[in-house]
């Protein structure tokens, strides 16, 4: 038994020699019943979170969602944490992301207010049972995503279970329920009402697992997409242009090998028609994705052509594209979309063979001059110092100089001063 199971186990055994209810619930529940290792564990009991606080000690809890009956019990080494959540049913979710407040309860009134009959359920690891109060077993086996109750109502609650329902569906390969994908639909424009980094951490595990193409037809046919990404929209036609759009975005999307979120962004993107590097920071802008994912997802889309014609370039250029720290994931771009599009790979396959057999020391050697040298040799700072400077490397980057003293003549000599 893995160290995490077990404290799993052990917090469970320790809240029921207490006297309390305790049961695994959730996620891990679903994923036992499906084969599957969970990534975590989580318990549900009817102790309050000041019962469990005094039952592990305050120095091996903490009050993550206390108001929410929610507390972190610190495991030993590599068993990490378990969150135990006392039993409860939710007020209105005024704000569509929490409730006002919570109201402690039974079980079977606490897997009422889940969001999906698969992630409803209980699990008594002490006598390997589970208790099902919301017909989660049997849409395990019909392989079905199922709102708990009404789901319009589940859906108000939390607007986030819009976009959970297709990752669930499409990570897990099940089908949606009819109704609750109607219910999708229905209030698929509502999803922006979800803090942006919420939603883009759903799309991120959406679009690097290798369900990422089910996952955008998920969200396309229920109208979740062009509300999260309106930069879509020239795909979503119903026309032929807009199928072939779509279906070219597809293709190259899932060519990419084990790829990063960044990466699958960019590339589905780049076969939108006239999308730049600008339109590119509006949406990491507004997703607040971090300094570096919007970085790199905006030089992708800004150099998305830039290999075109590459085994032309002269040295220079070829060496300050290819010593880009983006730049396998350029190539990964550029090759699945020359795929998809059925395209020669010249470009690609030169660059490719490039990176390979060249030494990074040769792509990318040390400037041999830098602007302090300039200074030191009586130039006087401005807006020259960059053009000299750029000069003097593309010379050492064509081979045409190799020295200090080669650099500093030809700036030199650049400037006027010999």
């Amino acid at each position: 038994m893995t160290a995490d199971r077990q404290f799993a186990v052990d917090v469970v055994t320790r809240l029921r020699g207490a006297g309390y209810v305790a049961y695994w619930a959730g996620g891990c529940v679903r994923d036992l019943l499906l084969g599957k290792t969970p990534k975590d564990y989580d318990v549900a009991t009817d102790a309050r979170p000041e019962q469990v606080r005094d039952l592990f000690g305050h120095k091996r809890t903490r009050a993550v969602g206390a108001c929410f009956g929610v507390i972190l019990v610190h495991g030993p080494g590599a068993a990490g944490d378990v969150e135990v959540a006392t039993f409860r049913t939710e007020g209105p979710y005024l704000d569509g992301r929490r409730p006002e407040h919570v109201v402690y309860s039974t079980p079977e009134a606490d897997a009422q207010r889940r969001d999906f009959t698969i992630n409803g359920m209980f699990y008594d690891p002490l006598q390997s049972q589970v208790l099902d109060y919301v017909a989660g077993q049997a849409d395990l086996q019909r392989r079905l995503i199922r709102a708990i109750g009404d789901p319009l109502e589940r859906f108000r609650e939390d607007k986030l279970r819009l976009l959970r329902a297709i990752r669930f569906a499409a990570t897990l390969q099940f089908d949606l329920d009819p109704h609750t994908a109607d219910a999708i639909r229905t209030m698929a424009a509502e999803i922006t009402v979800v803090s942006a980094e919420r939603i883009a951490q759903e799309w991120k595990r959406m679009l690097t697992h290798a369900s990422r193409l089910e996952a955008l037809r998920l969200a396309a046919i229920t109208g979740l997409l062009e509300h999260v990404f309106p930069e879509s929209l020239p795909m979503l036609g119903s026309d032929a242009a807009a199928r072939q759009l779509w279906e070219l975005a597809w293709s190259a999307v899932a060519g990419l090998p084990q790829p990063r979120f960044e990466l699958v962004l960019a590339t589905w993107l780049c076969g939108v028609p006239h999308y730049s590097a600008v339109a590119a920071r509006t949406m990491c802008l507004r997703l607040r994705l971090s300094t570096e994912e919007t970085d790199r997802i905006v030089w992708l889309e800004e150099h998305a052509r830039s290999i075109d014609g590459a085994s032309e370039f002269a040295l220079s250029r070829l060496k300050r594209l290819l010593a880009h720290p983006y730049v396998l994931d350029l190539l990964a771009m550029a090759r699945t979309r020359c795929t998809a599009a059925g395209l020669p790979m010249t470009d690609v396959e030169f660059c490719e063979t490039y990176l390979r057999t060249t030494p990074a020391g040769i792509i990318n050697p040390p400037p041999l001059i830098t602007g302090d040298d300039l200074i030191r040799n009586g130039l006087q700072p401005g807006r020259q110092f960059k053009s000299l400077l750029e000069s003097a490397r593309d010379a050492q980057l064509e081979n045409r100089i190799a020295t200090f003293d080669e650099a500093l003549k030809l700036v030199l000599g650049l400037a006027g001063r010999i």
